[in-house]
């Protein structure tokens, strides 16, 4: 046990202080955007992103992961906040962290391996252009020196780390351009025109809100649409920093400490949140692998705000936004184009419906789910085709079914029979073949009823056990 905190906190110290440093930086534009969709002050988002990063940091499945608020959960929360107002968004967030908690300790995580592989590519390349997409205000149509800074950034990031491995290029960028702009006094928008930063502490708040039934009605549907939208965005992100990092993670304790981040966001004015796949690839780029990225992350904010928040809002925002550009082209799996040819259809179909309906809605909850409803009708299509073959042998009839017999495939099992034949002996043979449900032990029972109604003798064969303990219990024929 403490060989292993060792290693996730200590084997990486240096590397995991300046990735925490770069993500902590790249957090606030996101957090004050995030609090401008869901309507409330920025320092909500801000205190957020700190709760979380230093909760999930202690608590979380996932070293090197960033939470923060995420504008995934802004979006969801951010009707509530007008309806209600924001001590309301406060209780959800607290109900929100108990349903991931409950969540974590049921191990609902486990639904993740029933999220096929086209929606997980689908999910990463929206996200993606999702983050390309919010930086597009922040830089199209500013000024000309916007776009110089913008192509300075993805220069500096994209070459220095072939000569300078031991300092994060992003860093090294936003110091550096920071720097220049503030002396040259270019014309830039910059991080203190999203919002007015306030140097304080977040502090304990309980909401203030009626502890009434009329109450959890208001904020149930939103709390439940949060934990599972975070959860959601939570384990995908997590998958994809396992991949990048070639580790493993637990993602039942995942949830259950991003449940507890959230009840401390909501007990200390802040929003709910979730991992961010943004800052998390930036986190893992700039060298983050340790829980210490994390925590450093969290706490680096809470210092800028604190101590140099004077100088934090001069960073130019064309900086950050050449920053996540790059972070998305390093997030889109350019190989999804040659998987479009090569997979399957209803795959590629797949993953080009959850690139659509994220990118659409913005919501990723819809275009996941979406994605896998659409892969299981798919399934249910490719397995529903059941093939019944009639052999005349001797004296009797087999009927050779192979396939799987469950709901989706019962019309081409009854279609197969020849219901008019009389005084015949009749072998149904399931020796290639499964029943998986209730409809396909009926399908059986309709099928046996009509031919043993025309005096035909019919009986069941190969039946493997789990098929035959099935129709034992359900079928109709044989009680």
């Amino acid at each position: 046990m403490i060989e292993q905190m060792k290693k996730e906190w200590f084997s990486n110290v240096k590397g995991d202080i300046l990735a925490g440093m770069v993500v902590a930086l790249a957090l606030i534009p996101e957090a004050i955007a995030g609090s401008i969709i869901a309507g409330v002050d920025p320092m909500v988002g801000l205190y957020a992103s700190f709760c979380m990063a230093v909760t999930i940091s202690f608590l979380g499945g996932r070293p090197a992961m960033i939470s923060g608020a995420a504008s995934s959960m802004a979006l969801v929360a951010a009707s509530l906040v007008k309806d209600y107002g924001f001590e309301y968004l406060l209780l959800a967030t607290l109900l929100t962290g108990v349903f991931q908690i409950i969540f974590g300790v049921c191990k609902v995580t486990r639904l993740m391996k029933f999220i096929p592989r086209g929606v997980i590519i689908g999910f990463v390349n929206a996200l993606a252009i999702l983050i390309f997409k919010a930086q597009i205000p922040h830089f199209v149509g500013i000024s000309t020196m916007t776009y110089v800074f913008v192509a300075i950034t993805l220069a500096i990031v994209y070459i220095l780390p072939r000569f300078i491995k031991t300092i994060p290029a992003p860093l090294i960028a936003i110091i550096l351009l920071t720097a220049v702009s503030i002396f040259a006094n270019f014309d830039l928008r910059r991080i203190g025109d999203l919002g007015v930063i306030t140097q304080s502490l977040p502090a304990f708040h309980l909401p203030q809100v009626p502890l009434t039934i009329d109450t959890l009605r208001i904020i149930l549907p939103y709390s439940v649409a949060l934990s599972i939208v975070g959860l959601l965005e939570t384990l995908l992100t997590a998958s994809i920093v396992d991949d990048m990092t070639e580790t493993g993670s637990n993602k039942n304790q995942e949830a259950r400490g991003q449940g507890i981040g959230n009840i401390v966001c909501g007990l200390f004015g802040g929003m709910a949140g979730c991992a961010m796949i943004g800052q998390s690839v930036i986190n893992v780029k700039s060298g983050g692998r340790g829980r210490l990225s994390t925590f450093v992350a969290g706490v680096f904010i809470i210092f800028l705000i604190i101590v140099l928040g004077s100088l934090v809002v001069k960073i130019p925002m064309s900086v950050l936004v050449g920053i996540m550009i790059m972070v998305s082209i390093d997030t889109f799996d350019w190989s999804s184009f040659s998987y479009l040819k090569k997979a399957p259809k209803s795959d590629a179909f797949v993953m080009l419906a959850t690139v659509i309906i994220v990118v659409a809605t913005h919501d990723l909850s819809k275009g996941v789910i979406a994605g896998v409803i659409l892969s299981a009708l798919f399934f249910a299509s490719k397995i529903s085709k059941i093939k019944v073959t009639k052999i005349e042998k001797g004296e009797s009839i087999i009927y050779e079914i192979k396939g799987q017999l469950f709901f989706a495939s019962v019309e081409g099992f009854l279609e197969a029979f020849d219901f008019s034949q009389q005084n015949n002996n009749i072998i149904v043979d399931f020796e290639s073949s499964n029943v998986w449900d209730c409809s396909g032990v009926g399908a059986i029972d309709k099928t046996l009823i009509k031919l043993i109604s025309n005096n035909n003798n019919v009986s069941v064969r190969g039946l493997n056990h789990t098929s035959h303990d099935l129709v034992e219990r359900l079928a109709v024929y044989n009680k």
